[in-house]
């Protein structure tokens, strides 16, 4: 193969090894379509640029990218290195999206340990307003997204039923709403899909246990229905005569899931701790709607509208006019 053809599969070696915790030799030669002789020459290739690939042998073996005493050549200079982690880091707090993420956990993983303590002191400096987002510990976040990413098991302690106890999950995606972090992961204690919010967790680790990934419902919406409606004592659903661009725009997507149906009408998914709230909530949009689910909210909704009713009052009878006075007749 000429020295253009090795550069890039170099190059595409390289993009394996910050995919994954790490590889074994077949799946590497299996990737690129070479022999396992061929692997062991590129990653020698790779350290000679000053990248620390370590190789690793028996069951658990094989290669991964370490950390480096310094940053690989023609990559970043120290300065660009903190400038750039600081700016993703202040894009993940301000949930600028998935890209994000990626970027600064493959950033993480290359970073010199000199230059971590500055990077963190200089993130801790970074802060917003608009969002109101509760701040995350950027290890905790960089931790999971690594997990996500790698499909390795994590643990962390987390509250529920008033004690703390620890959890140990296949991580599947990390979300950010108008408000928190969350994680989706399949709970293996409990034997089912969990949402998990960020600023609760405590003692967070990834392990090296890889696991296969289980089909997963959409992650943004399921953990949208669980903010909004699953938390709560009491859900419901209406269908709202208002096109869902309009509705979204009324109402924060920490409060409510709205699902388009038709060009016109949208299905608004919502909760609280009472019936008789969700249904004010739907009245103040001041749109018409219909009631879905459950059955009991059209009681909810005849004894809510008798109040309205009962508090607007009924007009007053009105005296009947009383009449004009006439002349008085006498014998003239």
């Amino acid at each position: 193969m000429d020295e253009r053809g090795t550069t890039e599969r170099v190059l595409t070696l390289l993009g394996l090894l910050q995919q994954r915790r790490s590889w074994s030799g077949p799946e590497l030669a299996d990737r690129l379509g070479v022999t396992p002789r061929t692997v062991r020459r590129d990653v020698e290739r790779l350290r000679t640029l000053g990248y620390p690939v370590h190789a690793g042998l028996g069951v658990g073996g094989g290669y991964r990218l370490g950390r480096g005493q310094d940053l690989p050549p023609l990559l970043l200079d120290d300065e660009e290195a903190i400038a750039t982690a600081v700016s993703l880091l202040a894009g993940a707090a301000a949930g600028s999206g998935d890209a994000t993420l990626r970027a600064l956990t493959k950033l993480d993983q290359v970073l010199p340990t000199r230059l971590r303590h500055e990077v963190r002191t200089l993130s801790g400096s970074v802060e917003f307003f608009g969002s109101g987002r509760a701040p995350v510990d950027p290890d905790v976040l960089m931790t999971l997204a690594g997990a996500c990413r790698e499909e390795v098991e994590a643990g962390f302690d987390y509250p529920s039923g008033g004690s703390v106890g620890p959890r140990r999950v296949e991580p599947h995606r990390l979300v950010a709403s108008d408000r928190r972090w969350y994680l989706l992961a399949y709970d293996l204690d409990r034997d089912g899909w969990r949402t998990f919010r960020l600023d609760r967790m405590t003692a967070v680790a990834a392990r090296t246990w890889h696991f296969r990934p289980r089909p997963a419902p959409d992650a943004a919406e399921y953990v949208q229905e669980g903010v909004t409606s699953r938390v709560y004592a009491h859900r419901a659903r209406f269908l709202v005569h208002a096109p869902a661009v309009t509705v979204r725009a009324q109402v924060p997507a920490s409060a409510a899931v709205v699902h388009e149906r038709g060009e016109d009408r949208c299905e608004v998914l919502s909760g609280a701790a009472s019936l008789d709230r969700v249904l004010m909530h739907v009245l103040l949009l001041g749109h018409e709607f219909e009631l879905l689910d459950p059955p009991e909210l059209r009681d909810r909704c005849q004894a809510l509208a008798e109040k309205l009713l009962s508090a607007a009052g009924a007009p007053s009878a009105a005296p009947p006019p009383r009449p004009a006075d006439g002349p008085e007749c006498g014998p003239s």
